[in-house]
């Protein structure tokens, strides 16, 4: 449908019936966030992909629960367990699939509500999870419901996911079922991930990202003499010195032409994750005098894509090397922890511009195409699944992820799932 037309009495009939389903999406919310699936360590993924399957299968689809052996965290304990509904109408047409990942992270301290209560007020929904991501989860399935129940009837194929781990690198979720053919043509041919990127927002991909250890090493000694050891800790000052006054502003200095949101992701970013050096802290009482021998620290570097990776490690590479040839006695080992590409879809291609005009019809304001400053479960359709229609779209602030009292609008919510529907509609009548 072209942007300036009048809807159709078919079109408008389908939008009524997601507004009528408003409660249906907010308690489908409720029951998913009233299931902490904590990750790590993974709790609770078989009812949270359970409650979805049960529910899709008696709408007609057929479900499949697939175990990620062997992935990173799987254990009998914590088994990584996936959901996938498919639908097919049994005539020829395109795979549109709706993925959401069903983990989220803890809540941490300070909450005013319930962080698993489900609790609304004041059009909101709240807990831990509401906007990254089972509110965008609940969106797109009263989105795929009411498409079912409209009497449009549109050929090929609709599915939905719930996928495991994407908190922590999606290998228990998405990548595992992208490296068995789930998130590959011909079996899928648009992707949508209703990740809380705002409600207006069409994320065409993310930034890239490095995680690296870094360990300094010295000699212990007693801390009455520490002229007779050689402190790690000191040896990591050096370190972060360094970072601080030659690569912070080599980095501030880059902006990339992707249109990632906030525009301070636009630059290159590093957060130094966590440090530790010398004795634990999981004990009651003073330390023993020591020197410490060893110290580390994790980097989390966000990329550009106009940045190749071997110069995002050759960089911190460079600077560890510096320091053992200008300093006497450093030591150190880098270990790269996790490594993930930039991804840029085409705004142009078919899901993109599908769902840039449903915002158009829905809103009543144009899209705004952008980026992720973080990455998602893209990665690894685009990367291993070598399926480059796929963007990502949903209700939920971007700014609220992960944070204390997180929440997800209810019209918000509505407004997205008529978006995923009318997308939907699109690609699989090929108008998208």
């Amino acid at each position: 449908m072209p942007d300036d037309a009048a809807p159709s009495p078919v079109i408008n009939a389908l939008l009524d019936r997601i507004s009528s389903r408003q409660e249906d999406v907010v308690a489908l919310t409720q029951d998913l966030v009233r299931i902490p699936t904590v990750n790590p360590p993974g709790d609770n993924y078989k009812p949270c992909a359970e409650l979805l399957g049960e529910r899709l299968r008696k709408r007609g689809f057929e479900i499949a629960y697939v175990r990620a052996e062997g992935a990173p965290g799987d254990t009998d304990r914590y088994p990584r367990i996936n959901v996938i509904a498919r639908r097919e109408s049994g005539r020829p047409g395109p795979c549109v699939h709706f993925n959401s990942h069903i983990d989220v992270v803890e809540p941490g301290a300070g909450w005013t509500v319930d962080p698993f209560g489900g609790v609304v007020k004041d059009g909101r929904v709240y807990g831990r999870g509401t906007c990254d991501m089972k509110g965008g989860l609940a969106a797109s399935v009263i989105a795929v419901e009411a498409l079912l129940d409209s009497g449009i009837d549109p050929p090929g194929v609709l599915e939905i996911s719930g996928t495991a781990d994407e908190e922590s690198g999606g290998y228990g979720g998405v990548a595992y079922l992208a490296e068995r053919g789930w998130f590959s043509s011909p079996r899928v041919d648009h992707v949508i991930i209703p990740e809380p990127l705002n409600v207006d927002r069409v994320c065409i991909g993310h930034r890239g990202v490095w995680w690296a250890r870094i360990e300094t090493l010295g000699q212990i000694a007693h801390g009455s003499m520490p002229f007779l050891g050689d402190s790690a800790i000191r040896h990591m000052g050096a370190v972060m010195e360094k970072l601080e006054h030659e690569l912070y502003p080599v980095l501030n200095a880059r902006r990339s032409n992707m249109p990632v949101v906030p525009d301070g992701a636009r630059t290159s970013t590093l957060n130094i994750n966590s440090l530790h050096g010398g004795q634990g802290e999981e004990f009651e009482g003073l330390p023993a005098p020591l020197v410490a021998d060893s110290c580390r620290m994790i980097i989390d570097r966000r990329f550009l894509i106009e940045e190749p990776l071997d110069m995002v490690r050759g960089e911190v590479k460079d600077i560890l090397d510096a320091l053992e040839a200008e300093r006497p006695g450093f030591r150190y080992s880098l270990t790269e922890l996790f490594s993930v590409l930039p991804t840029l879809a085409d705004e142009n291609g078919p899901v993109a511009q599908a769902t840039a005009r449903a915002v158009r019809q829905v809103l009543g304001r144009p899209a705004q195409f952008i980026c992720s400053p973080g990455t998602y479960d893209q990665k690894h359709v685009d990367r291993i699944g070598k399926l480059k229609d796929c963007i990502a779209y949903g209700p939920g602030v971007l700014d609220l992820a992960h944070k204390v009292d997180e929440w997800v609008g209810i019209d918000d919510m509505v407004a997205s799932a008529k978006v995923m529907a009318l997308s939907a509609l699109a690609l699989l009548t090929r108008e998208g």
